[in-house]
C-alpha cells in the first residue's frame, strides 16, 4: 500500500495544475481505468483461485475484494492513472517545447 500511495501522490497533486487541463477528458479516463480494472481483476481472481499465485499475508492488508487483497485492486487503478497522467504531461510538454 505504501508503494501505491507514493506512486500516486505526485500525479494526483500535479493533475490539478491548470495549464495541463488533465481532467478535460475525465470520461475517457474513467472508461479506460474501469476497463483495466475489470479485465485484470478478473484475471487475478482466476489466477488466485487456480493457485497460480498468492499473496503473502505479512505483506498485504487483510481486507479483500472477492479473493484479492485490496492493494492488488488499487494497483489496477493507481498505476494506469499514473501512466495516463505521464502520457498527458509528455504530450503537453512536447507541444510546449516544439
Amino acid at each position: 500500500m505504501y508503494v501505491l500511495v507514493i506512486s500516486a501522490t505526485i500525479p494526483v497533486l500535479a493533475s490539478f495544475w491548470p495549464p495541463l487541463h488533465f481532467y478535460r477528458n475525465i470520461k475517457a479516463l474513467l472508461y479506460s481505468i474501469t476497463l483495466i480494472v475489470i479485465l485484470f481483476c478478473l484475471w487475478d481472481v482466476v489466477a488466485i483461485y487456480r493457485g497460480h499465485w498468492w499473496f503473502n499475508p505479512a505483506g498485504v492488508w487483510e481486507a479483500r475484494i472477492i479473493n484479492m487483497p485490496v492493494e492488488e485492486c488499487l494497483f489496477f487503478v493507481v498505476i494506469p492513472f499514473c501512466c495516463i497522467f505521464t502520457w498527458e504531461v509528455v504530450n503537453y510538454l512536447g507541444k510546449k517545447w516544439s
